[in-house]
């Protein structure tokens, strides 16, 4: 039976977890999110409080026995919220910490292949965020974005605004986790919003937008009707670029002409 050990969530808190598996000497060892516990019969589980400084050495130690960029690849694993991500991230980390030589990528071994794999879904994720973000900008002059995406992918999609919009202030929320990230000019910050009033399809409440914001939105949809060629149309092929669960966030799907 498997000592069932439960994080808060955090890439910190997934660390230090390790730190106290190997410290305790657990052989066989189970990681869940305390957020996901559902309590079991005969459970007996033990919450891991994030230690920063446990989290660290872990962390610096699987580098040192692992090619570049393995930790990346981890992370998404663990920001993906799959059922078997904490199985995936811990059958590595043991294989790493175990072998008297750096990791090999063989992707004969099942986790491996499976990290490949939920990377590649991370990085679609990432891809699509990047191209169907749209901002509304508020009266506050914050130009403003709800997202809910299938994986936890705020982390992952900040550095790619930054660069773009350096010069304006901006807000990205993920509604489905309840937290975003907010630029003022001059950092990047992570937060949560308390009664931020999304409406029921979590969008923007419209009494928060800036004047001309809901013209400008008619317009751009107006312009995309306009310049889009009928018998051109191939919805299928659409589909495959802009899957129908994305339109939600595209203005010019929102409307009809």
């Amino acid at each position: 039976m498997s000592d069932l050990l439960l994080y808060d969530g955090t890439r910190e808190g997934f660390f230090t977890t390790i730190f106290e598996i190997y410290e305790r000497r657990i052989e066989h060892a189970a990681i869940q999110k305390l957020n996901n516990y559902s309590k079991g019969l005969f459970d007996e589980p033990r919450v891991i409080i994030t230690d920063e400084m446990k989290s660290n050495r872990v962390v610096e130690g699987f580098k040192q026995k692992t090619p570049k960029g393995i930790i990346e690849m981890l992370t998404k694993v663990l920001h993906s919220e799959l059922q078997d991500a904490e199985d995936i991230a811990l059958n590595i980390v043991r294989s790493a910490f175990s072998s008297p030589k750096e990791l090999r990528i063989d992707y004969r071994d099942e986790s491996i292949l499976r990290m490949k794999q939920i990377n590649k879904m991370m990085h679609r994720e990432i891809h699509r965020m990047h191209a169907f973000v749209r901002f509304q900008k508020t009266i506050d002059e914050i130009y403003a974005a709800t997202i809910s995406p299938d994986f936890d992918v705020i982390p992952f999609i900040g550095d790619h605004f930054e660069k773009r919009y350096a010069d304006q202030q901006w807000l990205i929320y993920d509604t489905k986790r309840d937290y975003g990230l907010y630029y003022d000019l001059n950092e990047m910050q992570t937060i949560t919003l308390t009664n931020a009033g999304w409406v029921s399809s979590h969008q923007i409440n419209e009494a928060v937008l800036a004047k001309g914001e809901k013209m400008f939105k008619e317009a751009w949809a107006r312009y995309f009707h306009a310049t889009c060629i009928q018998e051109r149309k191939n919805m299928r092929l659409h589909l495959q670029h802009v899957p129908h669960r994305y339109w939600k966030y595209l203005p010019e799907k929102a409307m009809n002409f």
